[in-house]
């Protein structure tokens, strides 16, 4: 493989940023940690100082996350690492419906 076949096998610039964004975003929508920014926004009374430590807190987590990325792409290979991103969605996505199921179980025994 040479540099030039691998470059033109890289995602565009705006694709990578977009699916990104738009990934963040909707995962990080009404999650715990927006809740708790939420509470600690309307406790503190300094909503741009919450901002700022929630921002800084998710652009830390952020690079925690694409150094460790990074890494696994040196030693595993793409596909397995596909691989690996679906099955963990997928568990988490079940246990995620299992908590949910719980809950909402747990609610309509308590209601009934």
């Amino acid at each position: 493989m040479t540099m030039d076949s691998s470059l033109n096998e890289r995602p565009a610039f705006i694709a990578v940023v977009v699916s990104t964004f738009t990934t963040v975003f909707i995962a990080e929508l009404g999650d715990k940690t927006q809740l708790a920014t939420l509470l600690l926004a309307a406790q503190s009374g300094a909503p741009w100082l919450v901002f700022l430590g929630a921002a800084l807190a998710l652009i830390a987590s952020s690079l925690v996350g694409v150094v460790i990325g990074r890494w696994l792409a040196t030693v595993l290979p793409p596909e397995r690492l596909e691989l690996m991103a679906g099955v963990l969605m997928v568990g988490l996505g079940l246990w995620l419906g299992i908590q949910a199921t719980r809950s909402l179980l747990n609610a309509v025994s308590t209601t009934a």
